[in-house]
């Protein structure tokens, strides 16, 4: 599944299926300015790390678009606004800072070339993410053995991407394999992720999947019905420290405590080389009625607070693997992230002198 998120460039729109309402109905919004990207990915019609990477590099065309030629000079304020709507996931800024970088490049007054490159770029960044994840996944699916229930937590897929997945891609390339896999999926309170749209994904590929209650993780693996733990990030550090939906450090502890093997699957777009470890990644704090009030319907006493943060951070030492594109990461995480990121890093062409020795 990969038109989830679909740029018409005839209607010059990015239409996105609306998370919030799956799985009972598949219904699209449309998004034609900044007004409209900021507020998608605030109230997470799009959701995802790399997902949202991918709608906030189609923003800054809609933004480039909506403000015209006459307007250019206030283009700044538009991507800075689309970097700000969340602020846990680093693929949102990553984004942003490469259609940046293509601005920088670009001559003054030059609207229909910027437009042109604009949309070059964001064209890139989606189909880059859809081939980062199917690689990741045939990397991840050597962690699978033949038979394996894999559990996981919040949606780490198709959803969640530009297409295939992460977690869920490593699922589907085990299985494309012929690997038997089955998956436990944490419905990944309050929102419900996990049985919603993990659920709802796996279901429509024939991947055998059941819902379990995120409080039912322990007694799930004391009774061996779980052999590896897999999951998404949000933003890892230097150090591998792996920020993700709230409730992922209890999944890797108690991974931990039985044995369990713990991976993290993501593209090298997640990785925050600039922070040192996960104390420094914020930790986005959602409105307490996503806890109070489920679907619309009070829960809690009227008057009563409640903490609502989206995302805790798991320590590296609870990590077996980082699953990326450029293969499965192991520790010390700060020397292997640091080599997959020089090596993926694009190489400067030798000048015409050297070449020309050569």
């Amino acid at each position: 599944m990969d038109d989830h998120i679909r740029f018409d460039h005839t209607d010059f729109a990015l239409h996105l299926l609306d998370q919030r309402l799956l799985p009972g109905q598949e219904a699209t919004v449309v998004c034609r300015s900044t007004d409209d990207i900021v507020h998608a990915i605030q109230n997470m019609t799009v959701r995802g790390a790399p997902a949202i990477g991918v709608a906030a590099a189609w923003g800054c065309v809609l933004a480039l678009h909506a403000l015209g030629a006459q307007q250019a000079d206030e283009l700044e304020e538009h991507l800075e606004r689309i970097a700000c709507a969340r602020p846990t996931a680093v693929n949102l800024r990553w984004a942003v800072e490469r259609m940046r970088a293509v601005r920088r490049k670009m001559p003054p007054n030059g609207h229909a070339a910027l437009m042109e490159a604009f949309v070059q770029e964001a064209r890139a960044i989606q189909a880059e993410d859809v081939l980062a994840c199917k690689t990741l996944g045939r990397h991840g699916a050597a962690c699978l053995k033949d038979g394996d229930c894999v559990l996981t937590h919040c949606n780490a897929g198709a959803l969640a991407t530009a297409g295939y997945g992460t977690a869920l891609g490593v699922i589907r390339a085990a299985v494309e394999e012929g690997k038997r896999i089955r998956v436990i999926a944490d419905e990944t309170r309050p929102l419900f992720q996990g049985a919603r749209l993990t659920a709802w994904e796996l279901h429509k590929d024939g991947i055998p999947v059941s819902v379990a209650c995120d409080n039912a993780c322990a007694l799930l693996m004391s009774r061996g019905l779980v052999q590896v733990a897999l999951v998404g990030a949000d933003r890892i550090a230097a150090n591998g420290d792996t920020a993700n939906k709230i409730g992922t450090l209890g999944v890797a502890l108690l991974a931990r405590h039985f044995g369990i093997p713990f991976y993290v699957a993501a593209p090298l777009s997640t990785i925050d080389i600039s922070l040192p470890d996960g104390s420094a990644i914020p930790i986005e704090e959602r409105p307490a009625d996503e806890v109070t009030c489920p679907d619309g319907r009070r829960v809690c006493p009227a008057g009563v607070p409640a903490y609502n943060p989206a995302f805790d951070v798991t320590p590296a030492d609870c990590i077996s693997g980082i699953i990326t594109e450029r293969g499965v990461l192991r520790p010390p995480y700060t020397a292997s992230v640091r080599a997959a990121l020089e090596e993926a890093a694009p190489k400067e062409e030798a000048p015409k002198e050297e070449r020309a020795r050569a």
